[in-house]
């Protein structure tokens, strides 16, 4: 998608020494904080309307004369759904744009919200939760490419944190409005609430978020020719854009995309994330089918009422953005540390001098040693993540104090978010001109692996027990552990292999 502007832009910095280099994203602090907290926000959605929903499924059980099992199918449809639609929204979004790509998305969900305040019967209510699903999971791969279009490699760990952040805050506080408002008003508010609440964000977002789809607008530069591309508060963009000199010339966007649906399944099936898509579409699994029973288990062997089970959820939601944050802090940490590391070394090699070195792109240099300065954390996430799920399934099977497994959801949730931030965060480095679709790839791989569990935990509990259910899962994660052990390992020579396929392929063209 960027090759032909990229390398042309490489040539010309490397012919004219004098040249000023152009900024990867005209935007500066103050407005990306507006992008990525709108972006954010945006993001809450898809949470809300998962974890909103857990402390009724008990209540909803009852009033559509259903059993929990069935109302559990609900949680795994969503689940399939919120897998599934993103490979059809983020493509859009990589070739369409961001803004049109959420004004669609809100719109299904706000039209599946009103119609599940109102749903008669058990059919309609899985029929709709799929639709809501559609509308609101992708939220996460658009939002994730926003972020992966204003921000350079340095940096984006700490903005993935943040939008990682707002994403998982629903975790903490949506069991809580949800076991409210169905407590107060019946479980049909929990819907109108989620039909409110994007209608008002939706007005905030068109009239606040610039495009930010590089091939339509370059580093923000460029102006988009599609009136949908374009927002009112172009006056207060152009107060707050990085000031750059007159000689150097707005970078132009790039030879628009077509919309490739197939893309996500493409990157989720190369060697280059497969491994590390599957393990950390695992450990999610293991996550989502803890919080998925956490209704029931507190509710039959603890006698909490939905109110009550709405606070336990708070620990799992502090323990996602807490840890997401930190992780993000430390993972541009680390990038900063290797890549001092890799240019001192490359200086002393000699194969590029300085000046070729700070005119290329971010993405250019293949060998810069991305596995290092990504995936460093992940080994002590997974383990720290096994403990703490095999914890919280044999403290129930033994009734221990509810504080322990409370603890435990902290401790789960710290770590599967990061395990999936540093991810996204990698793959979105690794495939730069697909950002929502690569982050449309995490999410197909761990919604569908999610549904599976969530559907199946009820009833092996039942065969097995609580701390046997999750003692099988946790040996499951210790597999997926080969997953991460690959990538370490091979990730930076299937990266190389695939840039010299691609560089003999547009050769091969000319």
């Amino acid at each position: 998608m960027f090759v032909e502007n990229e390398t042309n832009e490489k040539s010309e910095a490397r012919s004219n020494t004098n040249a000023v280099p152009e900024p990867y994203s005209i935007f500066d602090k103050r407005q990306k904080a507006l992008i990525v907290f709108i972006a954010a926000t945006a993001a809450t959605f898809s949470g809300f309307a998962s974890n909103i929903y857990f402390p009724s499924l008990a209540t909803i059980s009852e009033d559509l004369g259903v059993s929990v099992e069935l109302v559990n199918l609900t949680i795994t449809s969503y689940l399939i759904f919120q897998g599934l639609a993103p490979s059809i929204w983020g493509p859009l979004s990589d070739a369409k744009g961001r803004r049109i790509t959420y004004f669609c998305t809100f719109l299904v969900f706000l039209g599946a919200c009103v119609g599940l305040a109102l749903t008669p019967n058990y059919a309609t209510l899985i029929v709709l939760r799929s639709v809501q699903s559609s509308g609101s999971a992708s939220t996460i791969a658009v939002g994730s490419a926003v972020i992966g279009d204003i921000t350079t490699r340095e940096e984006r760990g700490g903005y993935m944190g943040i939008f990682q952040a707002g994403l998982l805050a629903p975790a903490a506080v949506g069991p809580v409005i949800g076991g409210a408002l169905a407590n107060a008003l019946g479980w049909r508010a929990v819907f109108w609430f989620l039909a409110i609440y994007c209608g008002a964000f939706l007005v905030v977002l068109i009239i606040s978020l610039p495009e930010t789809l590089r091939t339509i607008v370059g580093n923000g530069s460029a102006s988009p020719s599609n009136p949908i591309a374009r927002y009112p508060l172009t006056l207060y963009q152009r107060t707050t854009k990085i000031k750059f000199s007159p000689q150097a010339q707005p970078v132009q966007a790039a030879k628009k995309a077509t919309i490739d649906i197939a893309g996500p399944i493409r990157i989720l099936f190369s060697k280059q994330a497969a491994p590390v898509v599957i393990f950390a579409a695992i450990y999610y699994a293991v996550w989502q089918m803890s919080i998925t029973a956490v209704s029931v288990l507190f509710s039959e062997r603890y006698g909490l009422s939905e109110t009550q089970i709405g606070l336990t959820f708070i620990a799992n939601g502090a323990g996602s953005v807490i840890g997401t944050l930190i992780t993000g802090r430390i993972l541009d940490a680390d990038y900063r540390r290797v890549k001092v590391k890799h240019e001192a070394e490359a200086s002393q090699s000699g194969s590029e001098t300085e000046t070729e070195q700070s005119s290329q792109p971010e993405h250019d240099d293949v060998n810069f040693p991305l596995e290092t300065a990504r995936l460093r954390l992940l080994p002590l996430l997974a383990l720290l993540q096994c403990v703490s799920i095999v914890t919280f399934g044999w403290t129930i099977q033994y009734h221990v104090h509810i504080a322990v497994p409370i603890v435990t959801t902290f401790i789960t949730g710290w770590m599967v978010v990061s395990i999936v931030s540093v991810i996204t965060t990698y793959l979105i480095d690794v495939f730069p001109q697909h950002k929502a679709a690569s982050s449309a790839t995490v999410n197909l791989a761990r919604c569908l692996l999610a549904a599976g569990g969530t559907s199946i935990v009820t009833p092996i509990i039942g065969s097995v027990g609580v701390g046997w259910t999750f003692t099988i899962a946790v040996a499951a994660q210790l597999v997926a552990l080969v997953g991460l052990a690959i990538q370490w390992r091979f990730g930076g020579k299937w990266r190389v292999e695939a840039e010299e396929a691609k560089v003999g392929a547009a050769q091969s063209k000319e």
